[in-house]
């Protein structure tokens, strides 16, 4: 898979810089840009595993939760810079679609025909159950009813205010887990050698070096990207909806999915359902509050007010995934269930 991330990097950002000069058109560009994101990203997650390894597991657990959506965030940013913020919204929409059903999904499905029932952490399932809650159906859903009765200026002072709630309780939330309560919520993976100590990939100036590079080298080729989503709605009649949901979320995270998934397979469930539902809380209570906070700054700022055919399947998929995490344990069977509900909400929001 690292060979895999090095061939798309080396390979897809060269000709993406000449294309950027050359006006190659947007088709091959969109193509270009969606390879070397994918590479790129999956460099960001083995610097940022390395730098975890050698800081040791509290700084680890923050530079994870810190860079875990850093490709999204930097995405959004410039696609808010181009004014495109249905297609932001629906990023975000799409991003918590993904982890919990397509990505929980296939993880279960793959890790459930290697092994016929895989355990993973109680108390972890039933606490992000809580924050699922509260972040998808409280802090999103409320805006959307309050803005039914109030001006564009009021619903957006509404997003600011409940984005600043957010960010201080996900920071609070990192505190409780990594600080004060960090050996409740160790893993429990039984197939993980307690005594065996994890290598770094590289070195701790490596790391870092590779993290600033590839950072820079994403917020380019985004720039890139943003600039050939309206010929895709053009050229295929896809929606900004569509388009935000499903294509930028999945190019967001395609690394990040598939080390959950690999995880999985491995019989490590601890840290792969910590991967798909720990991004989601992530994306709904940081990048989405930071990406309110930046569109200040930005030519229209952005309120956190989604459609309704959006908030009725975040929900869904917020309620689904809780019932069938609670207890603690899966199958591939659910995880088929999880997967087809992800296909059944992207029918619908091509349709729309």
């Amino acid at each position: 898979m690292n060979r895999l991330f090095a061939i798309l990097v080396f390979a897809g950002v060269p000709l993406v810089l000449a294309g950027a000069f050359l006006n190659w058109s947007d088709m091959i560009m969109f193509v270009l840009c969606c390879i070397s994101i994918i590479g790129l990203s999956g460099y960001i997650g083995r610097a940022t595993e390395s730098l975890a390894i050698v800081s040791g597991p509290r700084i680890g657990g923050l530079l994870n939760a810190t860079f875990g959506n850093a490709v999204e965030l930097i995405i959004s940013i410039f696609t808010l810079k181009a004014g495109m913020v249905g297609i932001v919204l629906a990023s975000l929409t799409g991003s918590v679609l993904g982890n919990l059903l397509l990505v929980l999904g296939l993880s279960f499905f793959a890790g459930g025909i290697k092994f016929k029932r895989q355990n993973f952490s109680l108390l972890d399932a039933r606490y992000n159950s809580g924050l699922l809650i509260f972040a998808v159906i409280v802090a999103f859903v409320i805006p959307e009813i309050f803005s039914m009765s109030m001006d564009e200026q009021t619903t957006l002072n509404l997003s600011i205010g409940i984005a600043v709630i957010l960010i201080i309780l996900y920071l609070a939330g990192l505190f409780f887990k990594l600080v004060t309560h960090r050996g409740v919520f160790a893993s429990s993976d039984k197939n993980v050698d307690e005594e065996e100590e994890e290598t770094p990939e590289w070195t701790k100036r490596k790391s870092i070096l590779v993290l600033l590079l590839a950072t820079v080298t994403v917020a380019f080729v985004s720039e890139q990207l943003v600039h050939t989503f309206e010929m895709l709605g053009e050229k295929f009649g896809w929606t900004e909806l569509f388009i935000g949901v499903i294509i930028v979320a999945i190019v967001g995270n395609a690394a990040e999915h598939v080390s959950a998934i690999t995880l999985a397979v491995k019989n490590k469930m601890d840290v792969s359902v910590e991967l798909a539902v720990g991004s989601t809380l992530q994306v709904a209570m940081f990048v989405a509050p930071i990406l309110v906070l930046v569109s200040l700054i930005m030519p229209e700022p952005m309120a956190l007010v989604f459609t309704v055919p959006e908030l009725v399947a975040m929900v869904a998929a917020s309620l689904l995934v809780i019932n069938l995490c609670n207890d603690g344990e899966s199958n591939w069977f659910e995880g088929l269930i999880l997967f087809a509900a992800y296909l059944i909400m992207g029918i619908g929001f091509y349709f729309l």
